[in-house]
């Protein structure tokens, strides 16, 4: 695959009237009852992070749980974490994922965020287990788990995530240039509701370090009131921290449940890696004092490397090889140790002998909390003449160019290398790619060469793309469109409805995609992934 480098959110529960911001509240649970207490943390005016605590206070062992509790009309739930959740109306009912089990004394949480229009108001009318928040009692002996908890506990730095699957995006740091697409934006679209994880891309590779590629960008620019994320201006005053950094810090003070991970490497970024696995422990520790430098430490949950690709080719040819990418992630991990979310952005070439065979990312998986399987890209314009095909198909289909090239075949090699499937996130792509002189609107026809676009030809946002060359037709589970001369390919909302769909069936770790700024500015896609993960 050809790919270009930018690649690739009061109070009391139920009966109670007060309200208490900022502090949980505690119920009158009663003599060895199990109770639930609603909690109020971050509020932003539109919004607002809340949390319920589940303690147990009888002396079993809790298997499950269920909590339901009213939204007031205005108030609407746009994310939530360590629990799933469905929704009918205002009435919002949680089930526990990993965290069924409550031992006698002990207690769990889950948090979510709501919007809201006009003044805030706490939920109403909570019920745990169908009773009363205030205590249940015992724990029903014939009340099953809603769904088996995994044999081992979830790293720390990894806690289950909204719906229980991962929505992880990326943010350029170039995009606030001629794109003007900033941290902000993730605010205004929506976005950070639905998002878990952020990865900022990129950092570079060179002389077997770590090293930042853009330090205006990443921590020099001075964003105005109306720019920054909290409305508050930077300042110049000493030790101030401003840039996407600066942002991306104001970003998690209004949505905590966020994690931003710091992506190195990337299609043009990719060259040094190989120089970098000679002395994999002073490369990892290079990237460890660059990530948690004192002057944005508290930015960063952890390190992606993107690698494009190990001992094979990709801008440029890499033969540091098979073993080499499982002795770069071990020494990450080794560095960062366990509190460190510690990642790779990984190729989808699931054809016979290609790039996933070249490493050995079954034997690196052990040390990393997932991949990221860039499962787009596998055909476009950089073959000018085509034959048309979509770039992100999810599964092959009759006339496929090259088999193995769709995100099915990655995902199932993957597997049989032994990469636990709850490790795997499926890529989706926020743009198109494209031909011109094009005549025949079914895939497989033949081009004269890149269709024109915003900012390099074969390639536009999915907002452009929606309404500048609507769908035409689907095929291997992504969209097409014939308009005029032009053929592109791209995904769609409903597309990827069905390609979250996939990731449930299969058990994947969640979805990410490339990326923010392609998106439309209410988050269309995003709002699709988000919800196909529920």
């Amino acid at each position: 695959m050809s790919k270009l480098r930018w690649h690739h959110a009061s109070a009391l529960v139920a009966t109670s009237a007060a309200v208490v911001l900022g502090l949980a509240v505690a119920p009158a649970a009663g003599a060895g009852g199990v109770s639930a207490a609603f909690s109020k943390g971050s509020d932003w005016g539109t919004g607002y992070e809340g949390k319920y605590t589940i303690r147990n206070g009888g002396t079993t062992a809790r298997t499950s749980w269920t909590i339901e509790f009213d939204l007031p009309a205005g108030h609407k739930l746009s994310g939530l974490w360590d629990g799933s959740y469905t929704t009918s109306g205002q009435h919002v009912t949680v089930k526990n994922t990993w965290n069924g089990s409550i031992a006698p004394g002990a207690s769990i949480s889950f948090g979510f965020n709501v919007g809201y229009s006009g003044a805030f108001t706490a939920p109403t009318g909570c019920k745990l287990d169908g009773g009363s928040c205030d205590a249940t009692g015992e724990p029903p002996t014939t009340t099953p788990p809603t769904t088996t908890p995994p044999t081992t506990t979830p790293p720390t730095t990894n806690p289950p995530t909204p719906g229980g699957k991962i929505s992880l995006g990326y943010f350029t740091q170039w995009g606030v240039y001629g794109r003007n697409y900033h941290v902000k934006n993730i605010v205004t679209s929506g976005s950070a509701s639905k998002l878990t994880h952020i990865n900022y891309a990129f950092g570079n590779v060179t002389n077997g370090q770590c090293v930042l590629g853009d330090t205006y960008a990443d921590y020099d620019r001075a964003y105005s009131a109306a720019d920054s994320v909290d409305g508050v201006a930077d300042t110049w005053d000493t030790g101030a921290l401003r840039g996407s950094f600066g942002q991306l810090r104001k970003l998690k003070k209004q949505f905590p449940h966020i994690k931003v991970l710091f992506s190195f490497g990337g299609w043009t970024w990719s060259g040094g890696f190989g120089q970098a696995a000679q002395n994999a422990a002073a490369f990892a520790d290079s990237c460890y004092k660059l990530v948690e430098d004192p002057r944005w430490a508290d930015v960063f949950d952890g390190i992606d490397i993107d690698w494009e690709y190990p001992n094979a080719c990709g801008l440029s040819c890499d033969t540091s090889g098979f073993s080499s990418f499982k002795t770069l992630s071990q020494a990450l991990r080794n560095r960062f140790g366990q509190d460190y979310l510690v990642t790779a952005a990984i190729t989808a070439d699931g054809s016979n002998g290609g790039k996933i065979d070249a490493a050995d990312y079954g034997g690196a998986a052990q040390y990393l909390d997932w991949y990221n399987v860039m499962t787009y890209d596998y055909f476009g314009a950089f073959n000018a003449k085509g034959p048309t095909a979509p770039h992100s198909p999810l599964t092959s289909y009759d006339g496929i160019p090259q088999q193995g090239f769709n995100s099915d075949a990655a995902i199932q090699k993957l597997k049989s290398k032994g990469v636990p499937a709850s490790k795997l996130l499926l890529g989706i792509g926020f743009y198109g790619r494209g031909w011109t002189g094009v005549t025949q609107s079914a895939p497989g026809g033949t081009a004269t060469g890149a269709a024109p676009a915003t900012y390099e030809a074969g390639i536009e946002d999915y907002k452009v793309l929606k309404s500048k060359c609507p769908v035409t037709g689907t095929v291997a589970g992504t969209a097409y469109a014939h308009c005029g001369s032009e053929w592109w390919s791209y995904d769609t909302p409903a597309t990827i409805g069905g390609k979250m769909t996939y990731t449930k069936s299969q058990g994947l770790g969640g979805a990410f995609f490339w990326e923010l700024s392609g998106d439309t500015t209410n988050g269309e896609l995003i709002t699709a992934l988000r919800g196909g993960l529920n």
